[in-house]
């Protein structure tokens, strides 16, 4: 009988990496620490076999010994048949059978809690019938406050194993209790397969975000040394006389390695390749106990003892012996919760890469019969994944059906998404009956469902109309008024060419009378906001009303919230009326605990209070449905982003840019809402001085997938080509600005006039050098912009506090560019006049920056005139709020304003230094100006210019003109 190597008592060359884990995790620090007390979360990485789950082992152990509570949870590679929060279904059932008290107690606060199976075995089940048990926020903020109580216990440390075998679920449930901070002493530690993760493994995109957050630490386990794998030898060996520096040479560090090279230590030849080096352990088994552990193979990486019973086919004490065997070669380790599992997760893969195809397929039809039996361990999508593999299509089929409602039930979106989707294309390749047919059709609706659960709406939509257009021409309305409700559900929450008034009309002729009362009551609530945004209020009015009657009537508590929202934000009624029934309307769907309908209701509410100018009340309900998507674990839906960018938007207008630009640095975001947020950034480094048109143009694409990224990258482009003196990108980046914007937004959306604005302020800055010829080009380009943003007086609604303010500094900026241009120029007091309304308009509308420029533009014109006190003020204003902002352009143009005089930059000629107003006069003969022009930019006769002309020349020693300028720019006089 071949001798066992014994298994390592003690953790070999682990020591530094173990005090590090417990130093992270808040096991040793400074007394009096709270940070060292409560610690932080930790990623363990490394390859396989090279001992994470053995220095976890160690880990729980130390805690325990410190009086923690420690609760472990496994990720297993179950591929397309994923179950939603896996590992947290485990940590559960560990924290239920420990704390039933404590479950209890948070599930009467949190019923989402009854969802995860082992609550309900314990609690009785939740009602997941509304299509509410998709939204995962609950259930996220459910577990977060479990652990919490739980903490108050003890200290709690929750270690995930395996991550990189997650389900997209229990991911997404890391980042949030990542992101969301613990009040107790909680520490969660996960672990992953470093050598896994290829370039488009799912989890490198979240590990990216994870390991930018302050409340986590990566640590990743190397290889041991030699020394260290020469003790850990010794330590397994015994006396069995291994050659040593032969298990060193061949382990190169992995300490798993190392302990199957020991394990083979005696055998003829030892293979090289470690799959192979496994099956050598597995030769010394007899040939029941190798039946019951290629049994266990075809389960995953561990398996109920129930389960292994029902499938091995083997009399209890035949298995036993067989079990007996296997834990004693360290092939299997028994759980105390009746459950077996291979040592290390490449035992269990190398056992069952070792099985001929069709013993993979007879084992696999064996559990599918043993789990459709009356089981209490397995799962529908086990189930599932045992019926694909075995061949067993019809079970596959409805199997698949029932994981994807389970995992929709327990609030695992993108799980019951996958699921729907293996079922629909299991059902599209059969020959189509009617039967299927409609299956098909309910399945998309499901799979629709969950994929805007997961933030997916665009593949909802296209999920939809590729069914829909797949019909045949005879097809029952039924099956296209279901199809044609998705799409308009989906339209809303993407920007998309859906013609949408024309597809909802379609889906109401298409509905027939006899229609099941829920498909109608989708359609009808569907169509009541595509008649919203159509603005025919009544007939809105009236399908919202049927739509809100039928819900009510199928107990749809969230589908009636939705529907209250869309009649409460009617257009039809002036934004002031529409803000208490928005208010309730908020109300409603917090109490049916109702999230994408609470957040749709809140960001409405904050565009009413906004256009009814109450703008500090619209600014606290855009932070509230901003963080409440944070707290609920939905920071991208849609509604939830919108208020993230609404928020910002407000932040950055009252002059809490550092705060803004926090908003900016978003985990997790899905690529196509990214570029919004890039372009807020780049709009607050730009007014900081960093040059950022190039990057705001490259974020054009985007503009397909949102459009609203235009409205914030279109301004920073302009600015930039301003600064450079490029008025044909000026012209041309306003141009793409608008049509693209007004393609979506209609004529007369309300950023044309900021967008106006800001272009011919732009090109104010470039204007006065140009030729007089090529100036009034220009100046025709500024009157059509001008015309453009100016609202006809009869457009409705009427502008709001911030719609009035940009109209004036657009009014000034047209007048101020013929000013500086000397073309068709204002009188002074007409100029001046713009600029004191621009200014009060952007005191009544708090804008601190465009308040601060608008002050700087109105003490220009004040110093043109001889206002010295006037634009002493301004200046000193202005400066203190770019002080405030860090707007370094904005400071750098004040300090040419901060005197009554110009500084001078370099001596004058032998005459004497030039004045303040010789040193402008100069200026602008350099830029090539007439006295006449020179004269009217700066509100001083012709003859009086001539005067100063000729008081230039003689201080310059300049025998002309082109002399004196030629002479001021070597000697720094002029730019």
């Amino acid at each position: 009988m071949t001798r066992m190597a014994q298994s390592a008592e003690r953790l070999v060359g682990r020591d530094a990496d173990l005090e590090t884990l417990a130093g992270l995790i808040g096991l040793i620090g400074l007394v009096g620490n709270e940070r060292a007390a409560k610690g932080r979360h930790v990623l363990l990485a490394g390859d396989a076999g090279v001992g994470k789950t053995r220095i976890l082992r160690e880990l729980r152990g130390r805690a325990v010994a410190d009086g923690r509570q420690a609760f472990v949870g496994h990720c297993l590679d179950f591929g397309d048949s994923a179950e939603a929060y896996l590992p947290f279904t485990e940590i559960l059932d560990n924290i239920t059978t420990a704390l039933p008290a404590v479950v209890a107690q948070v599930a009467d606060v949190h019923p989402a809690l009854l969802r995860m199976a082992p609550v309900a075995r314990a609690l009785g089940g939740a009602d997941t019938a509304d299509q509410e048990a998709l939204d995962r926020g609950n259930l996220f903020a459910a577990i977060h406050a479990l652990l919490e109580r739980a903490a108050e216990q003890a200290p709690v440390l929750v270690v995930v194993e395996d991550t990189h075998w997650a389900d997209q679920s229990t991911r997404d449930l890391l980042t949030f209790l990542f992101t969301r901070p613990f009040i107790g002493p909680v520490t969660i530690v996960a672990s992953y397969r470093a050598d896994d993760l290829h370039r488009r493994h799912p989890l490198r995109r979240q590990l990216a975000e994870w390991t930018r957050l302050p409340s986590v630490e990566r640590v990743h386990l190397g290889r041991l040394s030699d020394d260290d794998v020469r003790l850990l030898v010794a330590e397994l060996a015994g006396d069995l006389g291994v050659d040593v520096e032969s298990v060193v040479r061949r382990a190169e560090g992995n300490a798993f390695f190392a302990e199957e090279l020991v394990q083979a230590a005696g055998t003829d030849e030892l293979p090289w390749d470690l799959a192979d080096l496994l099956l050598v352990r597995l030769e010394q088994l007899d040939a029941t106990a190798r039946e019951v552990v290629d049994t266990a193979s075809a389960a995953g990486r561990n398996v109920s003892d129930e389960l292994l019973e029902a499938v091995a086919g083997l009399d209890r004490a035949t298995l036993d012996a067989g079990l007996r065997q296997a834990i004693e070669r360290a092939i299997l380790v028994p759980r105390e919760d009746g459950y077996y599992l291979f040592r290390h997760a490449l035992l269990g893969e190398a056992v069952y890469d070792d099985l001929l195809p069709g013993e993979r397929v007879r084992l696999h039809q064996r559990y599918v019969e043993a789990l459709r039996g009356d089981l209490v361990t397995g799962s529908a999508a086990g189930l599932a994944r045992h019926a694909r593999l075995a061949g067993d299509h019809e079970t596959a089929l409805e199997a698949g059906i029932a994981a994807g409602d389970e995992a929709a039930a327990t609030g695992g979106p993108d799980e019951a998404s996958q699921h729907y989707q293996q079922a629909i294309a299991q059902l599209a390749v059969r020959a189509a009956s009617d039967h299927d047919t409609q299956r098909l059709v309910d399945l998309v609706v499901k799979a629709s469902d969950a994929m805007v659960a997961a933030g997916h709406a665009d593949r909802a939509g296209k999920l939809a109309r590729e069914q829909r257009e797949s019909l045949p021409p005879d097809a029952p309305g039924l099956w296209r008024a279901q199809l044609m409700t998705v799409e308009i559900e989906t339209s809303f929450a993407y920007v998309n060419d859906v013609q949408v008034g024309e597809l909802a009309e379609a889906a109401m002729a298409a509905l027939p009378e006899d229609a099941p009362p829920l498909v109608r009551a989708r359609l009808l609530a569907a169509y009541a906001r595509t008649l919203m945004i159509y603005r025919r209020h009544d007939d809105a009015e009236r399908a919202g009303q049927e739509a809100l009657a039928l819900a009510e009537e199928l107990g749809r508590t969230g589908l009636a919230a939705e529907v209250a929202a869309t009649l409460a934000g009617t257009w039809g009624r002036s934004p002031q009326s529409r803000i208490e029934p928005l208010r309730a309307a908020v109300a409603r769907a917090a109490k049916a605990g109702a999230l994408h309908p609470e957040l749709r209701a809140r960001i409405q509410l904050g565009y009413a209070l906004d256009a009814a100018d109450r703008l500090d009340e619209a600014g606290e309900n855009y932070r509230s449905a901003f963080l409440l998507g944070v707290e609920r674990g939905v920071p991208w839906a849609p509604y939830s982003f919108d208020a993230r960018t609404a928020w910002l938007g407000h932040l950055y207008k009252v002059g809490r840019w550092d705060e803004a630009l926090a908003l900016t640095e978003a985990y997790g975001i899905p690529p196509a809402l990214s570029p919004w947020l890039e372009a807020n950034r780049l709009m607050i480094e730009q007014d900081r001085g960093a040059d950022r048109g190039d990057e705001a143009r490259r974020l054009r694409p985007s503009w397909k997938q949102e459009v609203a990224t235009a409205s914030e990258s279109v301004p920073v482009e302009i600015k930039a080509a301003g600064a450079r003196g490029d008025v044909a990108a000026i012209l041309e980046a306003y141009d793409a600005g608008v049509e693209t914007l007004g393609r979506t937004w209609g004529e007369w959306f309300g950023g044309n006039t900021r967008l106006s604005a800001v272009a011919v302020g732009a090109i104010s800055a470039v204007i006065p050098g140009l030729p007089a010829g090529e100036r009034r080009q220009v100046l025709a380009q500024v009157d059509r912009i001008v015309a453009a943003g100016m609202r006809p007086a009869e457009a409705k609604p009427r502008w709001g506090l911030e719609g009035q303010a940009w109209t004036a500094r657009l009014a000034a900026e047209g007048l101020r560019v013929h000013w500086l241009a000397g073309i068709d120029p204002p009188e002074q007091e007409e100029l001046v006049d713009a600029w004191r309304k621009a200014v009060a308009a952007f005191q009544v509308f708090p804008h601190v920056l465009e308040l601060a420029w608008s002050r700087a533009r109105l003490a220009e014109v004040l110093r043109a005139g001889g206002d010295t006190a006037g634009t002493r003020e301004l200046v000193d204003q202005a400066r203190e709020s770019a002080k405030q902002l860090g707007a370094e352009p904005l400071l750098e143009h004040l300090r040419t304003l901060g005197t009554t005089t110009t500084p001078q930059r370099s001596g004058a000629g032998p005459s004497g230094r030039l004045t303040a107003r010789e040193s402008e006069i100069l200026a602008l003969v350099a830029a090539g100006r007439s006295n006449g022009e020179i004269g009217t930019q700066l509100f001083i006769s012709t003859k009086t210019v001539s005067v100063h002309v000729s008081n230039i020349l003689a201080k310059l020693g300049a025998s002309g003109r082109t002399e004196a300028a030629a002479i001021g720019r070597r000697r720094g006089l002029v730019e």
